[in-house]
């Protein structure tokens, strides 16, 4: 039973990391008048274009689908990675709360930034120091979040 409380507890971390990193960056959008990055519904279409899986529609309608699993994709990956830290604590592994949080965090940005890189949406190694900062400051806050969330969660 301890790993099932532990896998929800690191759900429900996962999803209090998720909103910490979606206000950040949304933040960071209104603060600085930027759009919304295009890279997580490019990234859901080159994955389906590499598989064969249809995103079915018309143009319009293909489009707002992609929006949509767009945003999804990194949902899944922070409650993934939330899952991955609530299960890692629940089999004893417990440490402090800052190496937890760049655990979490660097977790979480691998999960969203390595498919991107890896189907050619985009290219870290091209990203101006302003890139890695966006990039970078809402996954860290994800993390400490997270992993505050489970060290609270978890009560033994």
């Amino acid at each position: 039973m301890r790993i099932w409380n532990g896998l929800g507890a690191g759900l429900a971390a996962g999803a209090a990391g998720t909103t910490a990193l979606n206000a950040l960056t949304h933040l960071d959008m209104a603060a600085r008048g930027r759009p919304s990055s295009s890279t997580p519904q490019e990234t859901v279409e080159k994955l389906a274009e590499r598989t064969g899986i249809a995103v079915p529609g018309d143009q319009e309608t293909r489009q707002n689908r992609l929006a949509g699993l767009g945003p999804l994709s990194g949902l899944a990956a922070g409650l993934g990675v939330g899952a991955a830290l609530g299960l890692a604590r629940a089999l004893g592994l417990r440490p402090g709360l800052l190496v937890a949080g760049m655990a979490a965090g660097v977790g979480a940005m691998a999960a969203s930034d390595a498919p991107m890189t890896a189907l050619g949406v985009t290219d870290p190694r091209s990203w101006a120091a302003r890139d890695w900062v966006s990039d970078a400051v809402p996954h860290v806050a994800y993390g400490l979040v997270t992993a505050a969330v489970v060290r609270r969660l978890d009560q033994d």
